[in-house]
C-alpha cells in the first residue's frame, strides 16, 4: 500500500493548525465553538470561566530571525471598476476578533495574542533576544503561550 504525502496548499496548512489550535484551546480547559458557515472573520470562539465568549482568528507562524511571524490582516481581490487596474488589497481583524491563535509548528506550540497587541499587517512573537540587546516594546513568545 503507498501513502502518498499531505497537502501542503495554504488552506490545508491553514486547517491543520486551526485543528491543534481548537485542540490545545479543549486540553487547557476552554469551551471551543465553531461557526457555521463561511461568513464570519473569525474562525472559532471560546468561552471563558465567567461565561464571557471571545472570536479567534486562527493563524500559522513561521520562524524568522529569532521570531514567530504571521499575518494580521487578510489579501483579498479587488473588483475594479471600469478603468481601474486589477488588484489585491489587505483587511486587518480590528472590531471583528478578539484574539489570535497561533501555531507555530517550528515550535509546536500555540500562542494566545490579543488583536490590540500587534500591529494590522504582521504579528511578530520574539523566541530569542534581539542582537543589539534592545528590550522594550517587545513582544515575548513565552508570554503568548496557551
Amino acid at each position: 500500500m503507498k501513502f502518498y504525502s499531505p497537502k501542503r496548499d495554504n488552506k490545508s496548512v491553514g486547517e491543520r493548525s486551526q485543528a491543534i489550535i481548537l485542540a490545545r484551546l479543549s486540553e487547557v480547559g476552554y469551551a471551543v465553538l465553531v461557526p457555521f458557515g463561511e461568513n464570519h472573520r473569525y474562525d472559532l470562539v471560546f468561552e471563558d470561566a465567567d461565561g464571557n465568549f471571545y472570536r479567534i482568528q486562527c493563524k500559522t507562524g513561521c520562524i524568522s530571525q529569532g521570531c514567530i511571524d504571521f499575518n494580521t490582516s487578510s489579501n483579498y481581490y479587488h473588483h475594479p471598476r471600469k478603468g481601474e487596474k486589477t488588484d489585491y488589497r489587505r483587511r486587518d481583524y480590528r472590531g471583528q476578533i478578539d484574539y489570535f491563535a497561533v501555531y507555530s509548528p517550528d515550535t509546536r506550540k500555540v500562542y494566545l495574542v490579543p488583536i490590540e497587541h500587534v500591529p494590522v499587517t504582521e504579528g511578530r512573537l520574539r523566541l530569542e533576544p534581539t542582537k543589539n540587546g534592545k528590550e522594550k516594546n517587545i513582544r515575548w513568545a513565552q508570554d503568548y503561550e496557551l
